[in-house]
């Protein structure tokens, strides 16, 4: 692949956008389910109440979820992190996972770090000041001159909106555009008697994902992407701060709101191509839980058996917030995805918001 140069034509907005390669990359810790759930009965056994332990014993043992990924060298520490710990902890860990994860993808696609023209860097996690994508700037040693933005409170559906701000991006400027989404969800970790918390304690987990997008047919072609709100359901799924600390709040009502606003996006997306949900082979859902799946999977009217990748990585790494959707893309690469066949990107989360995003394969 001849690589790119930063001094397209003036017609590249004409071009098609590309995702020339992607790359998912998780810290080395891991833990079970079962390991898990005994280390947060044990170390807050005093704080909480029957019922809490009875909930913990219920979602820690959902099949659902074999083990996840933690940045942390000892998962204890979690739990006895001060504020400054946690956000030291976020800007150390989301910037190693980003920038092994741009790392591989670069050399994927063929390219260099000095032929990247633009970085796009979603979390939801952690909020610092420069953003991220100045410390991989450092990190990699990209260009000086790279036109870099970090976004921020998308939650887990952020790597859609980050791949429409990519594609914009190139189609003004050309070369090489890179799009991460990055989440350490163990620093937000926060326990107390509240199913939110407990359910959000058994379900995510920490990684990243980087994309190649070039102008060049290579990959996936980036073919229209959709979002939709519903901003007076925001409450349904968002962070709240109590006390100076972010802590998740999920609504038991969340899979009958979720999954309208995925149906309805999806509609919209298929319907400016003259598509229907028959005529997608692939689809990679991101992995909100087994409820969600199961609700937009039955709005939408996706069959079950095109939902093994999005099972999978739930399986595998839980939800790992807005990069889980790439995990689930390259489950389904790594199946098998022939040229000319159509694929969806599905994410959901705060706003209450839902992206989707039309790829095919080259």
């Amino acid at each position: 692949m001849n690589k790119a140069s930063s001094h397209e034509s003036p017609t590249v907005s004409n071009r098609n956008a590309y995702i020339a390669s992607f790359a998912c990359v998780v810290p080395p810790f891991s833990a079970d389910q079962a390991f898990s759930a005994a280390l947060v009965r044990k170390h807050y056994a005093s704080k909480l109440n029957a019922r809490s332990q009875g909930l913990i014993r219920a979602t820690f043992s959902h099949p659902g979820i074999r083990k996840r990924h933690f940045a942390v060298d000892d998962p204890a520490c979690i739990m006895d992190e001060s504020p400054d710990q946690k956000i030291a902890r976020f800007t150390e860990k989301s910037v190693e996972l980003a920038g092994q994860a741009v790392t591989r993808a670069l050399d994927q696609a063929g390219v260099s770090v000095q032929d990247v023209t633009g970085l796009v860097v979603n979390t939801c996690t952690g909020y610092i000041c420069p953003g991220i994508s100045t410390y991989l700037i450092e990190r990699l040693g990209l260009p000086r001159n790279t036109r870099v933005y970090d976004l921020v409170g998308s939650g887990c559906g952020g790597a859609i909106p980050n791949l429409q701000v990519a594609e914009s991006l190139l189609k003004a400027n050309g070369g090489v555009v890179v799009s991460v989404a990055v989440e350490i969800c163990s620093s937000v970790f926060q326990m107390d008697n509240d199913l939110s918390l407990i359910l959000s304690n058994a379900l995510f987990g920490d990684g990243a994902a980087a994309a190649v997008l070039m102008t060049g047919p290579a990959g996936f072609e980036l073919v229209a992407s959709a979002g939709r709100y519903v901003p007076e359901q925001r409450d349904a799924i968002r962070f709240v701060h109590k006390q100076g600390e972010l802590h998740n709040q999920l609504s038991t009502k969340l899979p009958d709101l979720v999954n309208k606003a995925a149906a309805g996006v999806v509609a919209d997306l298929l319907s400016t191509q003259g598509l229907h949900t028959a005529d997608i082979r692939h689809w990679a859902f991101h992995t909100g839980g087994e409820k969600i799946i199961n609700a937009v999977r039955d709005e939408i009217g996706v069959p079950e058996e095109q939902l093994r990748a999005t099972r999978t990585i739930l399986s595998e790494y839980g939800n790992m917030s807005s990069p889980t959707v790439w995990f689930v893309l390259e489950e389904l690469l790594r199946n098998g995805i022939s040229a000319g066949e159509w694929c969806v990107m599905v994410a959901y989360g705060a706003g209450l918001s839902a992206h989707a995003c039309l790829l095919r394969k080259t």
